[in-house]
């Protein structure tokens, strides 16, 4: 199929330029100096989180393990304590697992191409394309979160992006790309930054937006959101919250922990056996017996 790219337009320059004023260029992983393996980290402990929480941990396991084989020979374990409250901690085993595949096949290097990125464990389409344009300077379609909220205000006019990414929108997204591979990998990231900065979901800052009059959602009056329901995330009393809780207290112990330290996670015992078993698939916790516990070694 033809590409339908387009040629750098006003609406690429002045986001680009409005990064190069604006956009939290201080992160260390978009310093030049920053590595494939710290863009690598990045990617993987920024997906669903914000920035601010990810810097410290960040710079915290770059001291630690610099390299893909530094992480490779630590323990799983270690791997799962040093991530602390980021959320989603199964991230942790799959960054252990990565590091390990980087040594064994890719000679400890994080690998260049989207293909052979894809093929590390725990890699998604997200993060092999961010990573080849971050790391490497390839000019792959970069598209969370964010970068779908500014596109379908700017160029659909609507308040949302649909509730999942499908292929329409995955080709909206691969269009508005520059022609030009400098100017494409520079859009990625200040697409992704306008929408994190400005072009927010709740209370967009459309008077401080660069391309506020080519917005085809702030020209018409930002017309409200018409589609699918949209879910927000629930957190007190879930699942998620009290995994987290038995993973705090396995993190702390650095040993292992006996059930009766654990059960009181939450009121509902059924729940916090039901948390601790799906925690022992996912292999983020290993069972010593019926009674001990401790994190993966």
């Amino acid at each position: 199929m033809p590409s339908t790219r387009v040629p750098l337009s006003p609406l690429h320059e002045r986001v680009n330029q409005w990064y190069a004023e604006a956009g939290r260029k201080h992160l260390p992983w978009r310093r030049p100096e920053c590595s494939a393996w710290g863009v690598f980290l990045s990617e993987v402990m920024s997906q669903q989180t914000p920035l601010g929480r990810v810097e410290p941990v960040w710079r915290e396991w770059m001291q630690r393990w610099p390299t893909p084989a530094a992480l490779a020979a630590a323990a799983p374990g270690d791997a799962v304590r040093a991530w602390g409250r980021l959320g989603y901690p199964r991230r942790a085993l799959r960054l252990h697992e990565a590091a390990t595949a980087m040594v064994e096949r890719h000679g400890g290097e994080v690998p260049g191409s989207p293909e052979e990125l894809l093929a590390l464990p725990g890699v998604g389409a997200y993060t092999a394309a961010a990573v080849s344009c971050f790391a490497f300077g390839i000019p792959e379609v970069v598209v969370d979160t964010n970068v779908r909220r500014v596109l379908a205000r700017t160029l659909e006019g609507k308040a949302f992006p649909n509730p999942t990414l499908n292929r329409t929108e995955a080709k909206l997204a691969a269009d508005s790309m520059p022609t030009d591979r400098d100017t494409a990998n520079t859009w990625n990231v200040a697409v992704m930054e306008l929408g994190a900065l400005v072009c927010v979901a709740r209370g967009p800052r459309c008077d401080a937006c660069p391309v506020a009059d080519l917005c085809a959602w702030n020209v018409a009056g930002r017309p409200a959101y018409d589609g699918p329901p949209r879910r927000g995330q629930s957190w007190h009393g879930t699942d998620r919250q009290v995994r987290g809780e038995l993973l705090r207290r396995l993190r702390e112990a650095h040993a292992a922990v006996p059930l009766s330290h654990l059960e009181s996670s939450a009121d509902d015992a059924a729940q916090v056996m039901r948390c601790l078993d799906s925690l022992v698939v996912d292999g983020l916790v290993e069972p010593l017996s019926r009674k001990r516990f401790r994190l993966p070694t």
